[in-house]
């Protein structure tokens, strides 16, 4: 997600090899300011982050660590808007009322869809939609369609006026006692009056607590330009950058906030419900220097896994009796944790293999597809059991998953083999090995 920036610093910081060295120094500047262009970040932001980058530096003497800490000490002071909220923040009296605003195609029905998921499944919150996108035909199928797969309520009335729908909802959402409601809204191919019109009303009635502009990443600096106007003519809170997983360059995030002057607030990491990551200062600066997000990672993983099942899960690991039935069900809440990317470019030193793995699918790979069409033909008593599986047994389930009896053997043999190195891992000794490696990956960062 931030490949192209990461691997601009590890360029610039490798121009400097020896200390006091002043024309290193104006090397690993130029080649900053050319990586920062081409990645799309104003000139005026990078101008600006390339001054203050060069002082510091020359500041405390120059040197590999010196330019590194100046670098991450002004990434930080434009990536940070003094006073604005982190991440999402509810109001003082429920519900805490959301306006989600932007042109048509910028991502906005689909970043509304993932922002609810986010509330219900990591901020454990009632959330509400409402669908007050009356224009785009497909817009209120499409809210359907995502609301009913997280399981979160939708508020939708084709034959009312989006003014209408949102009084209903919100009256609603008052008296069944709601956390969140999110409006989705109309957007235009173009910024015309009608459409603010129209914004301007619905933002009358509701009263939002925070006003949220969905900017589709793949635009470039077009999309802080259209954050600039509605800022001026509705007024905004935030921004969420959408489809930021397929901008390889990513700059447009770095000169944003400073730019418009709201925080950037969430980005779409992926097309996933679970893809939408908060945007912190101090979490992007890491992920931009290579050392991953921990702290994020650890949100995810504590909101997609149950306490008390996963205290069950280790207790079958530890006496090695983990089953066909668990292995769904880790697989179950792996899904919550968002795309394979999204869950790497999070692990510190594990940039480069999410770069490596694009958009790879877990779930909807064959070899996924076909441990689910093995185990589907299992009996009860096999998925508790796998040890039940005779050849008799395994012939069966081959011709059920429709699979060739040596694939069978070889999925079998593989969870075996997992199982084993499941259980080893749970020893005293195996948790060290696992620290080491961890220790290792922190350290895999931008090089000193």
């Amino acid at each position: 997600m931030f490949d192209t920036l990461t691997d601009s610093f590890k360029n610039a910081i490798g121009k400097i090899r020896f200390h006091d060295d002043d024309k290193a120094l104006k090397k690993a500047t130029a080649e900053l300011k050319k990586s920062l262009l081409t990645a799309d970040v104003h000139h005026k932001v990078v101008k600006e982050l390339i001054a203050a980058v060069e002082h510091d530096t020359k500041l405390n003497g120059i040197g590999k660590d010196q330019f590194l800490h100046a670098l991450q000490k002004e990434l930080t002071r434009i990536l940070t808007l003094e006073g604005a909220p982190k991440g999402f923040t509810f109001a003082s009296k429920p519900p805490t009322v959301v306006l989600m605003i932007g042109l048509q195609g910028s991502g906005k029905t689909t970043t509304t869809g993932k922002l609810a998921y986010f509330l219900k499944e990591q901020k454990k919150k009632k959330v509400m939609v409402i669908a007050a996108d009356l224009q785009r035909l497909a817009a209120v199928e499409q809210l359907r369609q995502i609301t009913a797969s997280i399981g979160v309520e939708l508020v939708a009335d084709e034959s009312a006026t989006p003014t209408q729908i949102v009084k209903q909802g919100l009256l609603r959402a008052e008296k069944e006692l709601y956390d969140v409601v999110l409006i989705d809204t109309a957007g235009r191919l173009a910024i015309d009056d009608e459409l603010m019109d129209e914004l301007a009303s619905i933002k009358q009635i509701a009263n939002p607590d925070e006003l949220f502009y969905v900017a589709d990443a793949m635009t470039g600096q077009d999309a802080v330009r259209t954050a600039q106007t509605f800022k001026e003519k509705i007024g905004i809170t935030g921004v969420v950058l959408s489809k930021f997983d397929g901008d390889s360059k990513g700059g447009v995030a770095l000169g944003l906030t400073q730019q418009v002057g709201v925080p950037l607030r969430f980005i779409g990491a992926g097309e996933k419900m679970p893809d939408l990551e908060q945007f912190i200062s101090d979490r992007i600066v890491s992920r931009l220097m290579g050392a991953g997000d921990v702290e994020g990672l650890a949100e995810k993983a504590a909101a997609a896994i149950d306490p008390k099942e996963a205290k069950k899960f280790a207790q079958k690991i530890k006496k090695g009796q983990f089953n066909f039935n668990d292995f769904l069900a880790q697989m179950e809440q792996m899904k919550k944790l968002g795309s394979m990317k999204s869950i790497m470019g999070m692990i510190p030193g594990m940039g480069a293999m999410a770069k490596q793995i694009g958009e790879m699918d877990l779930e909807n790979s064959t070899e996924m597809k076909q441990i689910k069409a093995l185990v589907s033909s299992m009996t009860p008593k096999e998925r508790e059991n796998p040890d039940l599986l005779n050849n008799m047994r395994k012939r069966r389930l081959a011709a059920g998953a429709g699979l060739d009896p040596t694939h069978v053997n070889r999925v079998l043999k593989q969870f075996k083999n997992a199982a084993m190195m499941a259980k080893k891992m749970s020893t005293k000794g195996g948790m060290k090995q696992m620290q080491d490696m961890m220790a290792q990956m922190k350290g895999g960062g931008i090089p000193r």
